[in-house]
Parts: C-alpha cells; structure tokens; sequence
C-alpha cells in the first residue's frame, strides 16, 4: 500500500483540487470533509475520481480535537487546508475565525505530533502579510493582519510553526498567493467576474479596481503543495507560492472580458469593499524559495498563462450545470 495523506477542507475549493492531484499520483488519500446532516461532501461529490482509486471520505470538524485524530490514523501526511476564509464574513463573526483556524490547527498539529505523522503541510495565505511595504514580497516581510481572517491565519501560522521548534513536529508553512480556477466560491473576484458574464450580465459589480494581486491557477498551488510535501529541506520553513506575476482587479476584469469575448462595463458595489484600512492594496509574490527548494515552476505563470489559466476557469463556469451552482445576482459574503 502507498502511503496514505490525510486532506482537510477536501470538500472546499483547493482541497477537492488537491484530492484529484494526489489521486492521478496514485496516492492513497483520506479526504476529512466538515460534517453536514445530509452527507455531502462537497465539491469532491461533483468529481469523477477514477474508480480504482484510494480514496477514504470521511465527515468531521477540525475544530474537535476526537474527530481530527481519528481521521489521521493511519497517515503518513497531512495536507491542512480546512479553514474559514472569507474576508467579509470575518468582520461579521470573527470568534469563529479564531476557533476554525486557530483551534483547528492546533488539534492537526497536536495530533500530528502524538500519532507521529511524518509531515504536515499547513496551509497560509498571502493576507498575512498585509499591503506589500516591499516587493517582490519575499517570507521576510512583516506579517501584518489587516482583517480578522488574516489575524487568525497568522496566529495559526506561528502555532503550526511553533510545534516543529518546540517538538520537532515535521511541519512546513506553504503561502499561497490568490488561487483562482474551476469550483472556487463567487465571493472571489475573478469567479464573481465571470459568473456575471456567463450569466449574460455586461454590467458587472466589483468592489475597489486599483488593488493588485498575484493569482495563481489551483493546478499551480496543489503542485505547490506536493512539492513541498515530499522536501526535506522545506521542513520549519514558510515558503511562498506566487506565479511572480502582478495584475490589477480592473486589469483582471477587462482580461477577463477578453478572455470570453463579451464587452462589459465595471460598476462599484459599495457593499463588497473593505474597510480603507482593511484593503490590502498590493500583493505581489516572491517564489524563489519555493523554486529552488523544490524545483516547482508555475505552468501558468505570466500573463500568457494567466490568460490560459482565465480559458480554463471560465470554461468551467460557463457550463450551464456549473453555473446553475451560483447566483451571480447576488453577494456571497
């Protein structure tokens, strides 16, 4: 038997992404889906996972330390990916931010820790490091939490990363930039670009168009994360996962308008922008580490692969069965 990984948040967006990754290796993979009274896992029950595959689905929450050892027994690795990370809603309920990602870190990597687990693949966010006070941003710069979601990731980050100094816990901390592609939920720019248009909308509803981000395609980052996985000398480190490339929203949005040939024009949305002081106005990423670590490239990096990468998700989106999943209409917080 190969050994096998333990997913968390498999059900979300990235996390069904790396679960189909790990799978076309051959992977042994127990998927930790969050509990739901009518058994569903989420997006992994919309994939067509090939039907030799090793793949265990099991329904709990991070935030029980019972339900997070059980789902490791067994495991050689663990991906944590499970975390809230809706900016928005993390002014609404913030406490649940600090008991999602904070406590339900803490249970992975104590687990972690008492099973032996051979490594733990902890998931950040470029959030934690706020408007970039230098770029690229390199894993030196300041960590800054401009929203309570970013807080919480910081202090999960610093947690996971004080089990690998404190008890040589086998932990890396992998800082992916703004992932994009096929499932990711419409309260994201580039999913809330095109599910409007795809919808027949030309009047399409954005908050603030001057902020730049670093995207990066999902096949990218679960390339990330595998990659990291299998490098000892990634262990106790924080290692970014950025294309390298920068690009406005409203820079996106015309791409994007491009991309699926339609003529559009950009209204603000009072309602989807951030506090002033909560906006991060610049993120614009550093990969050498993650490179030279790993030797991982992004195949979609650029603007020619951000083009190809747009291609693909919106694609996805347009299929009337994946877009009957959305209300392009309406806000998702």
């Amino acid at each position: 038997m190969t050994p096998r990984a333990l997913v968390t948040g498999a059900d979300g967006f990235i996390g069904s992404h790396l679960v189909e990754a790990l799978l076309s290796e051959g992977r042994s993979v127990k998927a930790l889906c969050q509990y739901n009274s009518i058994g569903s896992h989420g997006w992994l029950d919309m994939i067509a996972a090939d039907p030799g595959a090793d793949l265990e689905l099991v329904l709990g929450d991070i935030r029980d330390p019972l339900s997070v050892r059980e789902a490791m027994k067994g495991c050689s690795t663990v991906f944590h990916l499970a975390a809230l990370i809706a900016i928005p809603y993390s002014y609404v309920a913030p406490a649940s931010y600090i008991d999602t990602n904070i406590h339900g870190t803490l249970n992975v990597v104590q687990a972690a820790r008492d099973l032996g687990v051979q490594r733990v693949v902890h998931t950040s966010t470029s959030e934690t490091y706020g408007t970039a006070q230098f770029v690229p941003i390199t894993e030196a710069h300041p960590l800054v939490g401009q929203s309570p979601y970013a807080a919480s990731k910081i202090g999960a980050d610093q947690l996971a990363l004080s089990y690998w100094r404190s008890f040589e816990t086998p932990v890396v901390v992998l800082r992916p930039f703004n992932t994009y592609g096929p499932r990711q939920s419409a309260r994201a720019v580039i999913p809330t670009i095109i599910s409007q248009i795809a919808a027949g909308r030309r009047q399409i509803r954005l908050g603030a168009l001057s902020p730049t981000r670093d995207f990066n395609y999902v096949a990218d980052t679960c390339a990330a994360f595998t990659a990291v996985a299998a490098s000892d000398a990634a262990l106790g480190q924080v290692i970014n996962a950025a294309s390298q490339f920068e690009i406005s929203i409203g820079e996106t949005a015309a791409l994007i308008a491009e991309v699926m040939n339609a003529e559009v024009e950009i209204v603000t949305d009072e309602q989807r922008l951030r506090p002033e002081a909560s906006e991060v106005n610049r993120l614009f990423g550093d990969n050498t580490r993650l490179r030279q670590l790993t030797g991982w490239q992004p195949a979609y990096g650029g603007r020619e692969g951000f083009r190809r990468g747009l291609q693909r998700t919106a694609g996805w989106f347009s299929d009337p069965t994946n877009l009957a999943r959305y209300r392009p209409g309406s806000y998702a917080v």
